[in-house]
């Protein structure tokens, strides 16, 4: 299965979400490849940090740009899952990702610059599903305030009621440090001693697949 996370706009948490998405995959025993097609390489890198550590479940990782639809087909051919983190912005990467993907999350924050993507991403998603009618879209909040007083969680998923090529799931990511500490580590939320966090990556999980 190919997930591939994209978003128009950087910043938003693209990478961390696919980091973590696929150490959980490989903690559950799963054989896993995190493609970085972001010239950022934050994935790789991260990869090379956990592949220090040899306790840690094993996750592959394969660098690739410009046209990646040939290899993340060839890739499912070889892995249970292919998890690929796309550049953020409207790139060739994200648009011939999207036409091999099974699942696309666009992950995006609670702000209005974040939400004024959206249009064209939507746009670009019903382009996509002419090549690939089956693929299914999720939108994901993250670096959601932990605050209770702070509503923009709510005022965001009023707004995306407009796009209805993108579901939004229920579970968010919250703007949390550990996720910081765990990039720097090679680890994923769901190896660390924080509850809230792991529940996050794993609830993620459940609603896609």
């Amino acid at each position: 299965m190919i997930i591939l996370i994209g978003s128009q706009k950087g910043g938003c948490g693209k990478s961390t979400t696919a980091v973590n998405i696929s150490a959980e995959l490989a903690g559950r025993g799963c054989d896993v490849v995190l493609v970085d097609a972001d010239r950022q390489s934050t994935a790789n890198n991260w990869t090379m940090d956990r592949a220090s550590n040899e306790a840690l479940a094993k996750v592959h990782c394969v660098q690739k740009y410009d046209n990646i639809r040939d290899t993340l087909i060839d890739l499912n051919s070889r892995y249970e899952y292919v998890v690929v983190d796309a550049a953020g912005r409207d790139s060739r990467e994200l648009r011939t990702g999207m036409t091999a993907a099974h699942i696309l999350v666009v992950p995006f924050r609670p702000s209005q610059p974040d939400l004024d993507t959206l249009p064209n991403m939507q746009e670009i998603i019903t382009q996509a599903k002419d090549l690939n009618p089956d693929l299914i879209v999720f939108g994901l909040i993250t670096m959601a305030p932990t605050n209770p007083i702070i509503h923009e969680e709510k005022d965001t998923r009023e707004c995306l009621a407009d796009y209805p090529e993108i579901k939004l799931l229920h579970t968010m990511i919250c703007d949390r440090k550990c996720y910081r500490d765990a990039m720097s580590d090679g680890l994923g939320v769901v190896e660390m001693n924080n509850p809230k966090a792991k529940a996050e990556i794993k609830n993620i999980l459940k609603e896609i697949l």
